[in-house]
């Protein structure tokens, strides 16, 4: 199995370019106009979390949003130049859904976000880092097809992420079992449309952090 594995892996048989592949420059672009400012909170991830108004979430000015919608693990490595001079104070990194869209696969995923973790321990030596585990999805809702038959494939990368966590000695925050219902899907009290997280359900992801103490 490993060697399938690595073989998939070397071979690239997969896409590797972001679902919004024009939105990402934009974004990248608008990052690098702010000003650089060290020891702030970061959330680092794709739509999910671009789209959570972390400062306001947080009552923290200062948080930083580095989510860019569409994004996967591959885009995230290639903007690590921006957190690392940023030395954020914590790290809160959610990606992985868009890879697992793209029928990535986990081991892949996991070897990316082990490369983002291991960088950022490198050359930013004080920063916390969260791990947070993707989040399940809802295939009751048709908006995102390409995503809603593989909450499997979450399961399994997510428990390579739990591991992963733990070899690399970072924070693992179980996102996924707090927004699964009783079938292993997300919520729909806290979901749009199946994949992206409506206001009731960031207010309940910030109140969950906050008592964890992640926050």
């Amino acid at each position: 199995m490993a060697m399938a594995q690595s073989t998939v892996t070397n071979q690239r048989l997969f896409d590797t370019i972001p679902f919004i592949p024009e939105h990402y420059p934009q974004r990248v672009a608008q990052f690098e106009k702010e000003p650089v400012v060290t020891g702030k909170i970061i959330f680092l991830g794709n739509s999910i979390t671009e789209m959570g108004r972390w400062d306001k979430l947080t009552g923290d000015s200062t948080v930083v949003n580095r989510g860019i919608g569409g994004d996967i693990t591959y885009g995230v490595l290639k903007r690590l130049d921006d957190i690392i001079r940023r030395q954020p104070s914590k790290l809160f990194i959610l990606i992985g859904i868009n890879d697992i869209g793209k029928d990535i696969p986990d081991a892949v995923i996991t070897d990316n976000i082990r490369k983002i973790i291991r960088r950022v321990q490198n050359e930013s030596a004080s920063t916390i880092i969260y791990l947070e585990s993707i989040l399940p999805v809802n295939p009751d809702r048709t908006n995102f097809p390409q995503h809603y038959d593989k909450n499997q494939h979450i399961v399994s990368t997510n428990a390579l992420l739990k591991n992963l966590a733990a070899e690399t000695k970072i924070n693992f925050i179980d996102t996924h079992s707090f927004f699964s219902d009783e079938e292993g899907k997300l919520k729909k009290e806290y979901t749009i449309e199946g994949l992206h997280i409506n206001p009731k359900g960031y207010d309940a992801w910030i109140k969950f952090l906050k008592e964890k103490h992640y926050l």
